[in-house]
Parts: structure tokens; C-alpha cells; sequence
């Protein structure tokens, strides 16, 4: 079985992001959680590179390190987030408020719960293009109005006096769109966006983020654990495992020729148009407690056939072929060479 892939390549390129070995630790009850692990990746303006893998994996825990949004039991213990020149890891959190919204911005899994359920959300909007849109007192409110029109909602001004309850779930939606890209930022997060949606309203959701990309060449993270959308949506996918990023290509090539077994699995686990559901199989095992001070140095190893003495060491990412990054001591195939015969 295989996925296709129907973003279109595209020349790599300037970072607008760089995540260099980026780890975050939680202090719970239960002992300290090594939630991310040396965590790496870029995206370039204009780009959607797509953040995969299971819950747990540490997708959204990412998104909210980039943001300085994690909890307080939260502690980014190394590595750096590049926002062009700018560390949003050493950043004051003064200074990163006023970052958010302005030059990266990030649409969360549950709109419902994300906006403010006794403002309206016009108000809303408008509060975003006051601090960070250049908005005056005088035109914010039609700004507002003009921002739920460019998402698509139908009669916008009676829209924009709305609560969110009164909404429905894809319109809820369609509002964190346009607070997030208000202020037209350099970088969006778009974290599960389509969660809870009826497929039609899926694909609209999609299409606006992609619209909004293409006309302000705003790069943009996708984090979902559909590896279907990631093939359709995104240029370049990273795929995620307990923390550990262990594999970064090029969509075309990392679904066509996976080079880590977890992605290979990953792949054969997801449905198709083509395929049936007796052709799915499982990813096998469980994700490791991230409590163990023990942790394997590689955190997949306990649920892969593949594995040998050398997995025992501290692994890397290395490059593959051009490109194409993994981190396994015992890839699907030599270092530098062609896949050939990846699991269908």
C-alpha cells in the first residue's frame, strides 16, 4: 500500500525557522517527564512542512515550546527556535507577547475552547489587529468584518457580533484562522486544524490555510497524526516518535522510500483510497514512559524488529540521501543508496 503525495515540490527555501536540538522537560508528581529530546527541524517561507506521528509524540508539546506557551510544569532544558534572527527560546516573555500574533501565530486543536466564550468574536479579531495589525480605534471593527469575509463567512457583519456558541464547530474554525493570520505572520502553527470537522469542512479549512500561505508567503507548520493529510497538504513532512524526531524528507520521498522502520509502519498503518482495511497493519508496542531515567537512547527500539547492539548508542540524525534525513542506526537501506522494496 502506498500514499501518494499531491503537494507540489518546490525549491528549498530561506528558513524562517530553525529548531536546533530543542528539549523539554515536565516536572509531574510521578517524576520528571524528557518530553522532546534534541528535537530538529526548518521551514522556509512560503513552505508547509507537516509535524507527524502518534499522540504522545511530542507534535504539539513542540508547538508550544516554539510559542512559550508551555504549562508550568514545563521547562525547555536545551536547544533554540529561530525565528529569522530572533531565539524565541532566550526571548523575555514580554518581548514574546508581543512576537505572538505579529510575526507567528498558531491555530489550536479546539476552537471552541481556544476562544473566548464571552467576547464576541468580532471583538476578538479586532483586539489582534489593535496590538499587532496596526488597527486604529476607528477601523478595527471593519477590519474585523473584512477578516471573517476573507475566510469565508457568510454575512460577516451579523457574524462578527456572534459568541462562539452560537457558532458551529467549522466556523469556530474559520474565526481562529482569521485571528491567526491577522497580523499576517511571518510563521503559522496549524495544530490538528481539522479536528472534529465533517470532511467537506476539512478540505475548506485546508484550502483557506494553503490560500493564506500563497498570498503572504507565510511558512507553515502542520501538525496532525493523519499521514494521509500531511501527503496531500504539506511539502516536507518530519515524522515524530516519543519525542525523538526521527525522520525528515521531502513528502514525495518519505512516502515513497521511508528510511526509518517507525515511518514504514506509519505508512502501512494508514488507510487508502486504493487500499482495504485487511492490508492495515499496526504499529506495534506502545510509546515508552518518558519518566525512566533509563530512557533508550533510542526511544524506538523497544518496538522495532530491526534493532541491534548499535542501537544501544546515542543516534543522530544523518543525511540519508540529499535531503533526506533519518535517525536509525539500522535503516531500511544503506546510507547514501535508494530505497528499494519499502514496505506497500
Amino acid at each position: 500500500m502506498m500514499l501518494a503525495s499531491h503537494a507540489v515540490p518546490a525549491a528549498t527555501p530561506a528558513p524562517v525557522l530553525r529548531v536546533e536540538n530543542l528539549s523539554v522537560a515536565f516536572h509531574t508528581r510521578g517524576g520528571l517527564v524528557r518530553a522532546l529530546d534534541r528535537v530538529g527541524f526548518s521551514v522556509g517561507a512560503g513552505q508547509t512542512m507537516a509535524l507527524v506521528g502518534e499522540s504522545g509524540s511530542g507534535k504539539s508539546v513542540t508547538a508550544y515550546a516554539i510559542m512559550g506557551l508551555l504549562e508550568a510544569a514545563g521547562r525547555i532544558t536545551g536547544g533554540r527556535a529561530l525565528l529569522g534572527d530572533t531565539d524565541l527560546v532566550a526571548t523575555p516573555p514580554k518581548e514574546l507577547a508581543r512576537i505572538r500574533g505579529r510575526r507567528v501565530a498558531m491555530i489550536f486543536q479546539n476552537p471552541r475552547a481556544a476562544l473566548n466564550p464571552i467576547r464576541t468574536v468580532g471583538k476578538q479579531i479586532a483586539d489582534v489587529l489593535l496590538r499587532h495589525g496596526g488597527a486604529t480605534r476607528a477601523n478595527a471593527w471593519d477590519r474585523a468584518i473584512e477578516a471573517l469575509r476573507n475566510v469565508g463567512i457568510p454575512d460577516p457583519a451579523r457574524r462578527a457580533k456572534a459568541y462562539p456558541f452560537e457558532l458551529s464547530g467549522g466556523m469556530c474554525q474559520r474565526v481562529m484562522i482569521a485571528i491567526a493570520v491577522a497580523a499576517r505572520p511571518e510563521l503559522l502553527i496549524a495544530d490538528e486544524p481539522t479536528t472534529g470537522l465533517d470532511v467537506t469542512t476539512q478540505a475548506v479549512v485546508m484550502d483557506l490555510i494553503q490560500q493564506m500561505a500563497a498570498e503572504t508567503g507565510m511558512a507553515t507548520i502542520l501538525i496532525t497524526h493523519d499521514l494521509a493529510l500531511a501527503a496531500e497538504r504539506a511539502g516536507r513532512i518530519a515524522v515524530m516518535h516519543a519525542g525523538h524526531m526521527v525522520e525528515d524528507a521531502d513528502t514525495a520521498s518519505l512516502l515513497s522510500r521511508p528510511s526509518h522502520p517507525y515511518t514504514a509502519r506509519l505508512i502501512a498503518a494508514t488507510p487508502t483510497a486504493a487500499g482495504s482495511l485487511d492490508s492495515l497493519s499496526s504499529v506495534p508496542g506502545g510509546l515508552p514512559d518518558l519518566r525512566r531515567a533509563d530512557i533508550p537512547h533510542c526511544r524506538y527500539a523497544a518496538r522495532c524488529e530491526r534493532r541491534t547492539d548499535a542501537c544501544d548508542q546515542i543516534v543522530e540524525m544523518r543525511a540519508h540521501t540529499p535531503g533526506h534525513g533519518v535517525a536509525c542506526w539500522n535503516p531500511l537501506t544503506p546510507m547514501g543508496q535508494p530505497a528499494e522494496g519499502a514496505p506497500a
